[in-house]
């Protein structure tokens, strides 16, 4: 398994996209694309060979949005939205998609709140019917929202089991200016402070047509589809929330108190955006540093050093900017020298890269490629993020043509120019760690 660049959004954004100059030639003819009067871009690909459809709907209500001291009004939405709308009540509405066939799922990020489905592609259309009334008219029951705001809770509790990824959350808000390195799951200790009044004020406020993007992919018409879109949602109004004023990051090192017989260790340090001309070439040094069982990081940190049960780089990007993640979880004993071997390792990237290294990472990239062929939601959920991030769709076939066309020059002096030296981390166990570069 590899690990494919990450947009920021959500779990399911970790996948292969890439980001391609202008010049390029546009999507292929497959691929359809309308604007609404209200500001919301449709994105249709009709894929003949498959018989579901999917959908993926981004509106700009996602945790950047949030009001201050209210992290988790977005996740508290993402659930009171979808329980009851329009004549629907909550089980009723629960059961019509059900007896559709939707596997759904409603998804915060930092940008985004994205409500997102799966279903046979004869039952889209119904299905987009009962949207039209969770975005138009949810119920908002008062006495469904302490059960909201209790599933929000008890989700953020089971996570604190979770030192890995309290130790990227944390890392997170160190690397990239608030609010955007605010956790989109919420916080604890401002969960219990939101009140329903909040969470209809940020649907109000957030949950409007314009910046939204709806993706749709499967075996559909696109101009129906487009069609029946117009109808259902050309009265939904609103303009887009501003952005908020960043507060700097505070970068540095953190280290986290825990008796535990485990440390965890998280690192990050400046990449290229997802727009950007060279992001091909730094999604192959990431993933070439710590991107599965054949990377450096997994080869001389964990197998030839045995300092490790799991080590690994991701790339994850924001609309302007990006960050390389990397991860280590070891035991107290070996935790300074998972470090020392770990940064050693980042700083060696940048000294030579081989043919065989970049052979691999294509190898993979084609095989997940295959593989989103096959998937609708994949699909559709990429469609609307490529709007976001490039302003433009692009093709799988654009998608494999860059990552062929990669050159060994390219990946070497991307990591050359885009080293670890500005490195911040987060460590968390019994013991801080020597964290000099």
């Amino acid at each position: 398994m590899w690990n494919a660049p990450h947009y920021g959004e959500s779990a399911t954004s970790a996948r292969i996209r890439f980001s391609m100059p202008q010049s390029m030639s546009s999507p292929s003819l497959s691929i359809h694309t309308d604007t609404l009067p209200n500001g919301l871009t449709i994105l249709v690909e009709e894929m003949p060979d498959v018989r579901s459809a999917s959908f993926a709907l981004l509106v700009p209500a996602g945790s950047l949005y949030e009001p201050t001291g209210k992290n988790g009004t977005a996740s508290a939405l993402a659930d009171w939205i979808t329980r009851g709308a329009g004549k629907r009540p909550n089980r009723e509405l629960a059961s019509a998609l059900d007896r559709l066939g939707v596997q759904r799922d409603e998804q915060v990020g930092w940008n985004f709140l994205t409500l997102s489905g799966a279903t046979i592609a004869d039952n889209l259309a119904p299905t987009l019917d009962i949207y039209r009334d969770i975005l138009l008219e949810p119920s908002f029951d008062e006495e469904l929202f302490e059960p909201v705001v209790s599933g929000v809770q008890q989700s953020l509790l089971a996570q604190e089991d979770d030192l890995q990824r309290k130790t990227i959350v944390e890392l997170r808000k160190r690397c990239y200016d608030l609010p955007w390195g605010r956790p989109t799951d919420g916080s604890l200790d401002e969960v219990e402070l939101i009140t329903s009044d909040d969470v209809r004020q940020h649907f109000r406020r957030c949950v409007v047509p314009q910046g939204a993007i709806l993706g749709v992919a499967g075996n559909v018409n696109a101009k129906a589809v487009i069609e029946q879109v117009r109808q259902l949602l050309s009265e939904w109004k609103g303009s887009a929330p501003p952005v908020p004023k960043a507060t700097v990051a505070p970068w540095g090192t953190l280290h986290v108190p825990h008796e535990s017989t485990q440390t965890h260790i998280a690192m990050a340090y400046k990449a290229v955006s997802a727009s950007d001309p060279d992001y091909y070439a730094a999604w192959a040094a990431t993933s070439i540093l710590g991107g599965g069982s054949s990377s450096r990081l997994f080869t001389e940190v964990r197998e030839n050093r045995g300092l490790v049960y799991t080590v690994y780089a991701s790339l994850n990007t924001l609309k302007t900017e990006g960050r390389v993640f990397v991860y280590a979880g070891t035991t107290a004993e070996r935790a300074q020298a998972t470090w020392d071997v770990t940064v050693a390792e980042l700083k060696k990237l940048s000294q030579v890269i081989t043919s065989d290294e970049l052979e691999r990472c294509k190898v993979r990239a084609k095989s997940s490629l295959i593989m989103q062929q096959e998937s609708t939601g994949s699909r559709a959920a990429g469609l609307a993020r490529d709007w976001f991030h490039l302003g433009r769709v692009m093709s799988l076939d654009e998608v494999r043509h860059h990552v062929e066309s990669l050159t060994v020059t390219q990946v070497a002096e991307y990591a050359r120019t885009h080293g670890p030296e500005q490195l911040t981390s987060v460590t968390i166990g019994s013991e801080p760690l020597k964290t000099s570069v």
